[in-house]
């Protein structure tokens, strides 16, 4: 257990200490000091894993496969770093409610919103793809290996059965 004792808050606040956790044996003092800046960074973190989830769909595809979770995951880190990346091209399109920021200072959420703009001024090495027809489709006498839809129901409410019974649990 690590005791950390901030000396001053502002605003003239109560400073109360903070408890860490480790299980390391023998702590050394840069140790310590390593795991106070990294409780610091924390909230950098779980923004991070807030913005991986709500706004580039981490966890929103049902994946079946451990190899295609670790695809997924790695498709959205790149996709994570291209918008750390456009930051600087990006325009700030913000919501009504949102305050102006710096160019250098947009979100990972900003720059997405704006990308779109990125994209009419960037350089396109491909070519413009070419007209295609339909695949020939699941060949016969192989087995689907997609996974049926499955749509919630959801919760009953148990009913009376009858309008007397109703009548009775009303009273």
């Amino acid at each position: 257990m690590i005791r950390l004792k901030v000396e001053r808050l502002p605003g003239d606040r109560d400073p109360k200490p903070v408890w860490l956790w480790s299980s390391a044996t023998a702590a050394a003092p840069a140790d310590v000091d390593r795991w106070w800046q990294v409780f610091l960074r924390r909230f950098d973190l779980e923004h991070t894993f807030r913005l991986m989830k709500q706004t580039l769909g981490w966890t929103a595809p049902k994946v079946r496969h451990a190899d295609t979770a670790d695809l997924w995951t790695w498709l959205i880190i790149a996709a994570h770093t291209q918008l750390r990346l456009a930051r600087p091209l990006a325009e700030d399109l913000r919501r009504p409610w949102e305050r102006p920021a710096a160019p250098r200072r947009l979100t990972p959420a900003r720059v997405r919103r704006g990308f779109r703009n990125v994209r009419a001024t960037t350089a396109r090495p491909a070519a413009a793809p070419k007209p295609s027809r339909p695949g020939p489709g699941r060949p016969a006498g192989s087995k689907n290996r997609h996974r049926a839809r499955h749509h919630d129901v959801g919760k009953t409410v148990k009913r009376a059965e009858s309008i007397k019974e109703h009548q009775a649990q009303r009273c």
